[in-house]
């Protein structure tokens, strides 16, 4: 069964994924409102509302029924600066995020998550995934979609050398280990939302690649 998103909720529209998201986003023509909070200005577009500021302040002031949410948001440990900033990032406020866009009307998560997340992880960043991921599963969402893809391929704004040069290597490892385009990234996120199945989906970067081609 397929239902289409309507009133759709983004957060991370700025990132590799999230701009490639937005892009699809408003252009399909089933999509009438995207709520997009970001810290710098968006392009405009009728079907845009792009509240400018902080997340973390703009989160209590956002309005208006939605009934789908993505959660592009994601950092590294090096980016976030310490250990508690990236867990202030990709812990607390994608909570937050979820909690909000629940408030609002949304049945369907869709949250990009990372490949190893698991909560009972000696690596501090596959900790915190897992422990994100347990959380969103405790707010018992209608419908929750994890996606956990491999090493995002793609042009970033900011330079990180590490992903640069591991990103020729990825390219040509197996099943869900090889690196995934972010586009493709972007295109099995959608596909994923217009699947109505109740519950909790994990899914493995592996089939987020065949359903991004």
């Amino acid at each position: 069964m397929y239902l289409t998103p309507q009133h759709i909720l983004i957060a991370g529209a700025t990132g590799l994924t999230g701009e490639h998201l937005l892009d699809r986003l408003l252009s399909e023509p089933t999509v009438a409102r995207v709520l997009a909070p970001t810290r710098r200005p968006l392009a405009t577009h009728p079907h845009l509302e792009n509240p400018v500021g902080e997340l973390q302040t703009l989160l209590p002031q956002l309005s208006g029924q939605v009934d789908t949410a993505f959660c592009c948001l994601g950092s590294t440990i090096k980016q976030a600066g310490s250990q508690e900033a990236f867990r202030a990032v990709d812990h607390d406020l994608v909570l937050a995020f979820a909690r909000r866009a629940r408030e609002l009307g949304a049945r369907h998560l869709v949250v990009i998550s990372a490949l190893g997340a698991n909560a009972n992880s000696s690596v501090f960043y596959n900790r915190v995934k897992g422990e994100t991921e347990e959380a969103l599963k405790a707010m018992d969402w209608p419908q929750l979609t994890i996606a956990r893809p491999s090493l995002l391929l793609g042009t970033r704004h900011e330079f990180r050398l590490g992903e640069r040069l591991a990103a020729p290597l990825l390219r040509w490892l197996p099943g869900k280990y090889r690196g995934i385009d972010a586009c493709a990234l972007a295109r099995a996120l959608w596909r994923l939302a217009l699947e109505e199945e109740d519950g909790v989906r994990v899914i493995e970067s592996s089939d987020l690649r065949r359903l991004g081609r």
